[in-house]
């Protein structure tokens, strides 16, 4: 049997957009919390239509990110900041951002 060649990952290359790393982050955040899928589906898919849609990750910056919770109403704004803080992290961690 002949080994396959080695690939690189679809994503070498390409512009590194929010929903890619997002889709990581979700991913790993509900493995451990699943309770918390669905509304941090929705937060992310707001700030991503904020940024513009279809947001390189390097969107992601703290001016925009703060801009993005000062828009949303009052009670939803903890929320955000501790998902955002969430998102930072696993980004920094995994190597998603230099």
């Amino acid at each position: 049997m002949t080994a396959l060649p080695y690939r690189a990952p679809w994503i070498v290359g390409r512009t590194t957009l929010l929903e890619h790393a997002a889709e990581d982050f979700l991913n790993e955040l509900t493995r451990q919390q699943p309770w918390r899928k669905a509304r941090a589906e929705e937060l992310i898919e707001d700030l991503d239509t904020f940024l513009g849609g279809a947001a390189p990750l390097s969107a992601l910056t703290e001016d925009r990110t703060a801009a993005w919770q000062a828009s949303l109403p009052p009670e939803q704004q903890a929320e955000a900041r501790a998902l955002l803080t969430d998102l930072h992290t696993y980004l920094r961690d995994w190597n998603w951002q230099a």
